[in-house]
């Protein structure tokens, strides 16, 4: 028999839909959940169910019994209230821990795929069994490719069956070696797995073009070696917090295996690295990149890529430094580092990290852990009180609820930035994510009664794990006797020495078998015990814990011992210390370091590094550096260790490696000159000789190695003797400096020892390259050994590409240079080039030289120029800068690429990275190319070319620099200020503080006192000298002499004459003008105004008046009377004339006076000024006038215009046609008031026209105009239209050849039709045959003389009349006789 007992799950039969679908959905959830989904585990699940069912079913039969019972008393109701309430309890628990959300979790692969090796035609399966929920979607990559089964039909077959996923390749083929990946995600993660597929080819198939396989490293799949090669390697690097940094290397596999995959894997400290979101990694094929994407300093460690191949792996380490983020209060501290969840469970765990290494300049007083339930963006702060121990454990955490953490760290400027959040963690029972073991029971139902709950035992193995000073941590274990439902726990402490036991937990029970205790009193002893529960009751308490003193149990650690510092690179410097003794678990180190003497302290590591041995990079090349270092734990960070002493960074020294590019520059019978190429790695220090060894070589079987050269040569040539003439030889050179003799050189070439008699030049050697620029750099080599027949007369200097093949080589030059240097120009930017040199003779071309190593032509960053300067005393000299310089690097200057070794002409000063070469005597002698290389640099040089135009404007400014003058921004200059005080000035351009000046006054020095006030401002460089007032010995020549070290100048003033004599009356004005506005004085003194209605004004303005200021006005010395107009307001005074004649012509007077003085203003109203007046009261009137107007009177016209005012003297003026007209007693002009008439009787035609009246005003005059017309007046000239009138064709004179005729034509008009008579001589004429006269239409009249005589000489006339008027019209006719007229012109000539 079993017994019933309540359990934590609540599953009855005859549940609700509902409920059963949710009963299901747990099974089925916590089926995928478990790492193995197996059958065998749904049955336990089921049998586990029918357990709890049955349990129920009987405990619900004894209520029944005991209420049928009709025990219907308290005790009973009470006790079925009690179940009731555990039951809904106890299934809203079960519910809420088989919530989804808190059972999610990533994918994870139980079983992963596995690599197979097949024979091409076989088929291959590649299987994996992946958990997760939500269930996970699972694709499979082939190559980083997905595999589409629809692209390839019957080639690949996918199937997805109860979390197993299968990929079936049909019929493989060598296409198929790949590295195939399984990826499963869901909305918690996402995670792959790896699997490769090598398809092997029958014996007899292998590809012709693989090499044949080592019996090394053999690579069975594939029958061949693979070679791995890292090239672009990254370095060590430096980040900040916050930033992004990409690592990434190129990979070189060979041979290159079509879809060949090899293994790429990314290290920080030893430790493999995983996609995440704060690292992203790629593999493109042939480059590996790893991207941080979120710097923290956390990522700071040693990186390392290693890639993986059949035939073995290469890898590459470099370190990544991560630096702090900026403060965001000043002086606050960095933030912790390497946040972890430690010891979870259902409410409770334990946080971790480290403690930063910058505390912000003052102690860390303790750390703030906040947490964050994940899902959400609500951070909550778990302590009130910064907890100075670097591990805290967070309470009161809900069951079944993932959270993530993380830590401030708080000084007395403020808290620091948030560290980096930990991992999610849930808050479970950790025995749930064991799996249970499996047990099969039989269960035997009776109808007996239940058995009653039991009471728990006391709990194990109580301990206290963790004691602080902030708080202490219990843990036990479950006790034994707990029944067969869940057991909480009480926590009880007392003081040690008594036993006056008090619960801590006193409102809610703990679920977790750990317990964290704080608000402990620091230094007491207590003891602890603990008490399970469960609804039975409250169990015994356990054992009490021994006597725990509350504080620090784990010691800061001691501080390390002795700190060596050793040279590594020009930027690092290895350091090694002693560690901290009887440190207890050490977490790591700080290193710091400080520039020597200048005790500013930076960290060299921002995360904690174990091992006592450090390299510290990101050094400065030639300072010096001390370092120091502390330990730390969980409990803080220890003191400093003793400073090291100062090291000097640059790079340690070794033996160099070896020459290489041995050639031979010259044979003969028994010797031969070789030359070689400098070693690529000198070792840190310079070469300081060669070593060359040689050996004959019989049949191609060499010999023994002999010394060529017991002592260093220093060049990179040198002659082999005691040869063997047509012997064989090899040769190795060795390289040596300070460190030592590097090892030899690869055996040289074999070359026959013989007499060379050819007749061109041997090849140049030697060859180097300087200056590199992106579009230029310069070649230099040395001239062969072997001359040929003749001398060396020029070389050709060869480029090209450094890719491209032999045919492609061009010359540089088209005429040979006989120098042995040469600047190439016009380069590609970017692109690599290859050079060699050629000799000549007049023989020919010799054998080009040796091609020099691939050069990019490229400006570097921060590459420098030679800068030419001029000093203040005058010199001349040229300066390089160098920022690449190491311990050992010198500046090397030449002249025509010749090292300058005579210091006669040119002196050379190098301080830190900068170096001077001085001229002493510049002349025509120094110019050419000078050049400046930089030893122990990656080619550093410059060059900067002299010629006789440069050093000519280089002496000039030399002169001016050692002469120098004193700029001025303005010439010595004078000018009047207030109380006519004369000021003399002159400023600068820039002076001093230890400027000098002397004030000269006719070759006398001027010193400060009563008459001459002085003033300097060396500041803005303006000079002043004050004098009250000029007096006639004060008329000469005034000098400012400045002098500032050894600049000097000067400026002068010339005061003699009528310029003294004005400046001197102005300043006596300007002095008088003072003490006259002490007192009541004119601010405007008297004047008039012309009012628009031709009043005039005379008015003035007085200032500093007061009430008792009286004012009086004069005209001609007499007071005028108070009936004058007088105004007295706001300080102006006025006197208005109106209507003024010339009785107002005189003086006129204001005089203003009070206690304080008097001050008059006169103004003259006489003879001219009067007339100015007048003329400026005429200007009014006649712009005053209206525009003329015409009127119709009885007697005719009349034109008139007004003005505001007549006065007798404007002089008025008519004009007609722009002629005055002359007055009759038909036109005649007046004046009536103001209004100006002209009036015109009996108006004609002709008076028609533009009349004008001119008012004169002592200018211009002033013009009013009409015209007068028949439109203009047609009532006065109605009657012109009507009356007789000729309107013209008439001639005044007409002169005519006797016995000719004439005929005269004029047009008449008039209505009605006028009559018209002709007169010859005032007697009227009568149509005959001889004058024939007459008048057609009523509007033409004609007169003809048939035939001229003289006695048709005369005076003629037309006269036309009708009722409204008569008009004639006049000519003359002159008849003349040709014979009369020629004597007439001959006699004029005659004259002339």
């Amino acid at each position: 028999v079993v017994p019933i007992f309540r359990g934590r799950f609540e599953l009855v039969s005859g549940l609700s839909d509902t409920e059963e679908a949710r009963v299901k959905e747990s099974a089925a959830h916590i089926a995928r959940r478990n790492l193995f989904s197996s059958e065998v585990e749904a049955q336990h699940l089921e049998q586990t169910s029918r357990k709890y069912a049955i349990r129920e079913s009987a405990e619900r039969i004894s209520l029944n019994k005991m209420v049928s019972g009709g025990m219907q008393t308290g005790r009973y109701a009470v006790l079925i209230m009690i179940l009731s309430l555990l039951q809904i309890l106890e299934k809203d628990e079960y519910h809420r821990r088989m919530n989804e959300d808190n059972l999610q979790h990533a994918p994870d692969f139980v079983i992963k795929p596995r690599s197979h090796t097949v024979w091409e035609k076989q088929c291959v399966r590649l299987h994996c069994t992946v958990t997760g929920w939500p269930e996970p979607r699972v694709v499979w990559y082939k190559n980083n490719v997905t595999i589409d089964p629809m692209a390839h039909p019957g080639k690949y077959k996918i199937e997805s069956s109860y979390n197993v996923h299968s990929l079936e390749i049909n019929r493989c083929d060598f296409d198929d070696t790949a590295q195939y990946r399984v990826s499963a995600m869901n909305s918690k993660g996402e995670l792959s797995s790896f699997a490769s597929i090598v398809v092997k080819r029958f014996k007899g198939e292998v590809d012709e073009f693989l090499p044949a396989p080592r019996q090394h490293a053999f690579c069975s799949e594939y029958g061949v070696t693979f070679e791995t090669h890292i090239v672009d390697k990254f370095g060590v690097s430096f980040g900040r917090e916050g930033e992004t940094m990409s690592l990434g290397c190129t990979v070189i596999i060979y041979p290159t295996i079509q879809r060949y995959q090899p293994e790429v894997q990314w290290f920080r400290d030893d430790v493999l690295l995983k996609p995440s979101k704060w690292t992203h990694m790629h593999w493109s094929g042939n480059h590996a990149t790893l991207t941080l994407t979120h710097l923290n300093k956390e990522d700071e460690g040693l990186y390392t890529l290693r890639v993986t191949t059949k035939s073995g792996y290469e890898t590459h380490s470099a370190y990544v430094f991560v630096r702090d983020a900026e403060a965001e209060l000043e002086g606050a501290p960095t933030a912790p580092l390497d946040v972890q969840c430690q010891d979870a469970n259902k409410d409770y765990v334990i946080v971790t990290w480290k403690q930063p290494a910058v505390d912000g300049g003052s102690t860390i007083l303790g750390y703030f852990v906040d947490r964050c339930e994940v899902g959400t963006t609500h951070w909550i702060q778990c302590n009130d009180t910064p907890v100075k121990f670097a591990r805290f454990p967070v309470t009161a955490l809900v069951e079944g609820r993932s959270y993530i953490f993380r830590v401030r760290a708080v000084n007395r400027a403020g808290t620091s930035r948030p560290s980096r959040v930990s991992e999610p963690v849930a808050a479970m029972d950790p025995n749930l994510h064991a799996l249970s073991p499996i047990i099969f029971i039989t269960i035997i139902v009776t109808e007996e009664e239940p058995a009653e709950g039991v009471v728990p035992g006391k709990p194990r193995d109580l301990a206290v794990t963790e004691a602080t000073k902030n708080y202490v941590v219990l843990s036990w274990r479950p006790p034994g006797q707990r029944g067969h439902e869940g057991i909480m726990y009480y926590v009880e402490k007392c003081v040690a020495g008594t036993d006056s036991w008090q619960r801590v937990n006193t409102e809610i029970p703990v679920k977790s078998p750990r317990f964290a205790l704080f608000d402990l009193s620091e230094g007491k002893s207590y003891r602890f015990r603990v008490r399970c529960c469960n609804s039975a009751g409250v169990g015994e308490p356990s054992e009490p814990t021994e006597a725990t003193t509350v504080g620090d149990k784990l010691d800061i650690p001691s501080a390390p011992g002795r700190v060596v510092p050793t040279r590594n690179t020009d930027t690092s410097v290895v350091v090694s210390w002693e560690e901290s003794r009887d440190a207890k678990e050490l977490v790591g180190y700080y290193i710091e370091a400080s520039l020597a003497g200048k005790n500013a302290w930076e960290p060299c590591n921002n995360k904690p590094v174990k091992g006592t041995r450090f390299v510290c990079h990101g050094l400065t090349t030639g300072d010096s550096y001390m370092f120091r270092v502390r330990a730390l734990n969980a409990a803080g960070l220890s003191d400093y260790s003793q400073e090291s002493e100062a090291i000097e960074v640059k790079a340690a020294i070794a033996s160099p490696a070896p020459p290489y590019g041995i050639t031979v520059l010259e044979s003969v019978r028994d010797s031969m000159v070789l030359g070689w190429k400098q070693p690529t790695f000198i070792g840190g220090a310079d070469i300081t000789g060669y070593f060359v060894d040689y050996r004959e070589v019989v049949d191609g079987v060499p010999g023994k190695w002999h010394e060529a050269n017991i002592k260093a040569v220093s060049e990179r040539a040198y002659r082999v003797t005691d040869l063997k003439e047509n012997k064989f030889y090899q040769f190795q050179v060795r390289a040596a400096n300070m460190a030592g003799v590097g090892i030899p050189s690869q055996p040289s070439d074999i070359f026959k020892c013989e007499e060379w008699t050819i007749a061109v030049p041997g090849p140049p050697y030697d060859l180097q390259l300087s200056e590199v620029r992106k579009h230029s750099l310069v070649v230099l080599w040395k001239p062969p050994v072997y001359q040929g027949r003749d001398p060396v007369n020029g070389y050709y200097i060869d480029i090209k590409e450094a890719d491209a093949p032999e045919e492609d080589w061009k010359g540089v030059n088209e005429k040979a240079t006989g120098k042995t240097y040469m600047k190439v120009c016009k380069l590609k930017e970017g692109v690599s080039y290859v050079f060699r040199v050629r000799a000549q003779n007049k023989a020919g071309v010799g054998k080009p030289s040796q091609v020099t190593e691939p050069v990019v032509a490229q400006t570097r960053p921060g590459t420098q120029e030679i800068v030419v300067n001029v000093d203040d005393e005058g010199v001349i000299s040229m300066n390089f800068e160098c920022t690449q310089m190491t311990a050992d690097s010198q500046f090397v200057w030449c002249k025509n690429y010749e090292e300058i070794t005579d210091s006669t002409r040119l002196t050379v000063e190098t301080k830190a990275g900068k170096s001077k070469a001085s001229f002493k005597t510049p002349d025509l002698e120094d110019l050419g190319i000078y050049s400046c290389l930089v030893t122990h640099t990656d080619g550093v040089s410059a060059s900067y070319t002299l010629t006789e135009e440069g050093l000519k404007d280089l002496l000039k400014i030399s002169h001016d620099h050692k002469f120098p003058i004193i700029p001025l921004k303005s010439d010595l200059a004078v000018e009047l200020l207030e109380k006519g005080r004369v000021r003399f000035w002159l400023q600068a351009e820039k002076i001093s503080p230890n400027a000098k000046l002397d004030y000269v006054f006719n070759d006398n020095i001027l010193t400060h006192g009563e008459k001459y006030k002085m003033n300097f401002d060396k500041n803005t460089g303006i000079i002043e000298m004050f004098m009250e007032s000029l007096g006639p010995s004060d008329e000469g020549t005034y000098t400012f002499q400045l002098k500032d070290g050894k600049a000097t100048n000067q400026s002068s003033l010339v005061l003699i004459g009528d310029v003294f004599d004005n400046l001197r009356k102005q300043s006596e004005f300007q002095r008088k003008e003072f003490f006259r506005k002490q007192g009541p004085h004119f601010v405007e003194f008297l004047s008039y105004e012309v009012t628009p209605e031709c009043c005039v004004v005379l008015k003035c303005k007085v200032g500093n008046i007061k009430k008792e200021t009286v004012v009086i006005w004069q005209k001609d010395e007499r007071e005028l009377k108070v009936d004058e107009k007088l105004s007295f307001t706001e300080g102006v005074l006025t006197l208005e004339i109106s209507k003024i004649s010339k009785k107002d012509q005189g003086i006129y007077k204001v005089i203003v006076k009070d206690d304080r003085g008097t001050d008059t203003s006169v103004l003259k109203l006489t003879d001219q000024g009067f007339k100015d007046l007048m003329n400026k009261v005429f200007s009014v009137i006649a712009n005053s006038a209206t525009p003329l107007k015409i009127q119709s009177t009885a007697e005719g016209i009349r034109l008139y215009t007004f003005v505001n005012y007549y006065n007798d003297e404007l002089h008025v003026t008519w004009h007609y046609r722009d002629a005055a007209i002359a007055f009759t007693e038909r036109i005649k002009s007046g004046v009536v008031g103001e209004q100006l008439w002209l009036q015109i009787s009996e108006p004609t035609e002709k008076d028609k026209g533009k009349y004008a009246i001119e008012f004169f005003d002592g200018k211009g005059g002033v013009r009013r105009t009409v015209e007068l017309s028949g439109q203009a007046a047609p009532s006065s000239f109605s009657f012109l239209p009507d009356r007789a009138r000729v309107a013209g064709g008439l001639p005044d004179v007409v002169t005519i050849q006797e016995g000719k005729a004439l005929n005269l034509t004029c047009n008449i008009s008039g209505d009605p039709v006028p009559e018209v008579t002709w007169l010859k001589n005032e007697r009227e004429l009568v149509s005959d045959n001889h004058y024939i006269l007459k008048f057609e239409s009523g509007k033409f009249a004609s007169f003809t003389i048939t035939q001229v005589n003289t006695s048709d000489s005369g005076r003629y006339s037309i006269l036309v009349k009708n009722k409204y008027g008569t008009e004639s019209g006049d000519f003359t006719v002159s008849v003349f006789i040709p014979d009369d007229q020629d004597l007439a012109k001959a006699g004029k000539k005659d004259k002339k």
